[in-house]
């Protein structure tokens, strides 16, 4: 397709509400994308493990996704994988772990330990298992292990998760500012919690790399996203001269990142930014 669109998509507060129902008309919008021949995939801070399902409800098979904000980007692999086991569970999704980010978190951990020794930590291992010291409400931790602090640094990981309940957004803001967490790339959640990568990584550089393995030379690209997190791969679309797409109930900062603001997820905002920027032109085979 000679001028088909890469459109990269944020789950939570973009295709999904807060219940885990679709946003109004998605699933038809990308259907139509999809079957126009463009490329739909999604781009999330979300483990490997909590977006594949998500996939099958899109009616999507990109051929990247990117997770756990850009450090884990998986790649649909052929169909005798289809019902291989992996690491991550029952690959009946047909994915491999194409490229992964790691770092050691030693370092960050005793930093964020020594003023927030009460919170809940988890870390995501290279090879997509999850450790953790307690339970965290909101993730998923199938197939994770519940371990001691000190375990956690034990080797590298593709990302720390800090929660802390009593603490806002606000409250992590400071955190990170005393704390000197410039070693790493972070973003605040959209409840409230702290969530660290490998530094210089996050969804933009993760789709760079997807877009450079296509072989993609123009700017049909689309990014659509609501949370800080969403920063990385709104600069990068943008700097493509493509479309980088805020949810309406954004925060004000992820908005003025955007080149483009549309209907909050409830009103069914991702299906109208995608009806207006993608559907418009037909793709020429």
């Amino acid at each position: 397709m000679t001028n088909a669109w890469l459109v990269a998509l944020d789950i939570d507060g973009t295709i999904l509400l807060q219940d885990e129902t679709m946003s109004p008309g998605v699933v038809d919008a990308v259907g139509r994308a999809r079957d126009a021949g463009n490329e739909v995939m999604l781009a999330t801070g979300r483990s490997w493990m909590g977006t594949h399902r998500f996939l099958d409800q899109l009616g999507i098979r990109p051929e990247f996704v990117v997770c756990s904000n850009g450090a884990v980007t998986m790649r649909r692999i052929g169909s005798a994988a289809e019902d291989a086991a992996t690491d991550d569970g029952p690959a009946t999704d047909g994915y491999e772990r194409w490229n992964v980010e790691t770092f050691d978190p030693s370092a960050v951990l005793g930093l964020l330990h020594d003023r927030l020794p009460d919170a809940r930590y988890m870390v995501e291992l290279g090879s997509g298992q999850r450790l953790y010291t307690a339970e965290l409400d909101d993730w998923t931790l199938d197939g994770g292990r519940q371990v001691g602090f000190a375990e956690l640094s034990a080797q590298e990981v593709s990302r720390v998760v800090v929660v802390s309940p009593g603490h806002d957004e606000d409250d992590f803001h400071r955190l990170v500012q005393d704390a000197g967490l410039n070693e790493v790339s972070y973003a605040i959640g959209w409840t409230a919690w702290l969530d660290i990568a490998p530094r210089g990584v996050d969804k933009g550089t993760a789709l760079a790399r997807v877009r450079a393995s296509r072989g993609q030379l123009d700017d049909r690209v689309l990014v659509a996203g609501d949370g800080r997190n969403d920063l990385g791969m709104f600069a990068w679309a943008r700097g493509l001269g493509g479309h980088a797409v805020a949810m309406g109930q954004a925060p004000d900062e992820v908005k003025a990142a955007a080149g483009e603001v549309t209907d909050d997820v409830e009103d069914g905002g991702l299906a109208t930014a995608i009806e207006r920027i993608v559907l418009t032109v037909p793709v020429i085979p």
